[in-house]
């Protein structure tokens, strides 16, 4: 029996000044799945994600989020759900940002609790005391006081998790979480998207670690030119993966 999709995309399609950036991509995800997106730059990974969580607003298609329309658009009709709706329905989802975009003037346990509070309106202790178990789990707990400046970037990032699991998200966006941080401190935030993977976490990860995203993934898409052009399961991706385009670009950087 299959698991319940968790987020379904539909012909979605975006452009920036007349040039197509998403061009019409579909994908199923269900719950407990961690799609990895891979591709050369540019090809619209993380234009994808930002329209998926309506970070931006697409031109075109459909998203759904358990099952409930989050942006439905026709070429001849807005958007057809109200604002709030959307809202709503976004809570679902929690984003990790390649630059973190912690709020500099707030320290770790304030980032933490800023949306909990304001969005679920959950109340300040509740808020608090959920905030430190996130902090403990991602190995920052003595830093809650510590500002953004005070903070290594693989720290910034493990703080930026817990402030999106904070949020109790049924998926989470992860774009490049890794691409802004010194080599050396790469590991500390994969190691804990590892436990998210483990404890059947539903993730989308646009990542140019190879080696994180073939032990991890349960499906890879290979994305070009706004277009998912070969999507798979991992092992038949790297093991009996047919399409010369893809072949070459994990020649390029993976060497099996």
């Amino acid at each position: 029996m299959l698991s319940e999709i968790n987020l379904k995309v539909v012909d979605l399609k975006k452009s920036y000044k007349n040039i197509p950036a998403i061009n019409g991509v579909s994908f199923d995800i269900h719950k407990g799945d961690i799609l990895s997106i891979i591709g050369p730059s540019g090809a619209g990974k993380s234009s994808l994600l930002r329209n998926i969580i309506q970070i931006e607003s697409p031109d075109y298609g459909e998203v759904y989020i358990d099952g409930e329309i989050l942006f439905s658009k026709t070429e001849d009709k807005k958007n057809i759900i109200s604002h709030a709706d959307m809202m709503k329905r976004k809570e679902k989802m929690g984003m990790i940002f390649q630059h973190f975009n912690l709020f500099p003037h707030k320290t770790a346990l304030e980032n933490i609790i800023e949306a909990p509070i304001i969005v679920k309106k959950i109340n300040r202790e509740e808020a608090i005391e959920e905030a430190l178990k996130l902090l403990d789990r991602v190995g920052l707990k003595d830093k809650s006081e510590s500002y953004p400046n005070e903070l290594s970037g693989g720290q910034k990032q493990r703080v930026a998790i817990a402030r999106a699991l904070a949020m109790k998200p049924a998926i989470l966006l992860c774009d490049e979480p890794t691409s802004a941080l010194d080599p050396e401190l790469i590991g500390e935030v994969l190691s804990v998207l590892k436990e998210l993977a483990k404890e059947k976490m539903t993730m989308i990860v646009v990542s140019h670690e190879i080696s994180f995203v073939r032990e991890l993934s349960t499906n890879i898409a290979f994305m070009d030119g706004g277009k998912i052009i070969a999507m798979d399961g991992s092992e038949d991706f790297f093991n009996n993966q047919k399409n010369e385009r893809i072949i070459d670009f994990l020649n390029k950087i993976y060497h099996k």
